[in-house]
């Protein structure tokens, strides 16, 4: 029987200072049968988040790596080459789109902007690295 997996979906910055997405698996080999468990992992707090529907934030990158959980609504993140990608309720994200080291915000290269989806206010929840 192999260990199942939970699917980590992961904003990140490239080495070309872009950010992008990707998924890795977190192996749940803790626990039990009926109740697989990953090992801890770290959190120094959470904070919750309420957008109103209409809600744009402008460009930016991650400050610290966190978890973003979507409680409510639909979350969109977009980034700079265009690509974007739809989160709703119940599902994750890993933010973790920080600025490289050294360099100057740009818009056209660095970061990801979010948006509020739909007809309900966003709720999220961070969980802070």
């Amino acid at each position: 029987m192999s260990t199942p997996t939970f699917t980590q979906v992961i904003l990140y910055t490239d080495t070309d200072g872009r950010a992008r997405f990707r998924e890795e698996q977190i192996a749940l080999s803790e626990g039990s049968p009926a109740s697989a468990l990953s090992t801890l992992l770290p959190a120094s707090g959470v904070q919750l988040r309420q957008s109103p529907v209409g809600f744009v934030s402008k460009m930016h990158c991650t400050g610290k790596p966190q978890w973003v959980f979507i409680l409510g609504g639909q979350m969109e993140i977009l980034l700079a080459d265009g690509s974007s990608r739809l989160f709703k309720a119940g599902e994750h994200f890993y933010s973790a789109d920080t600025l490289p080291e050294g360099a100057t915000f740009d818009p056209e290269i660095h970061g990801h902007w979010s948006r509020q989806v739909g007809d309900e206010a966003l709720v999220t929840l961070f969980v802070k690295d």
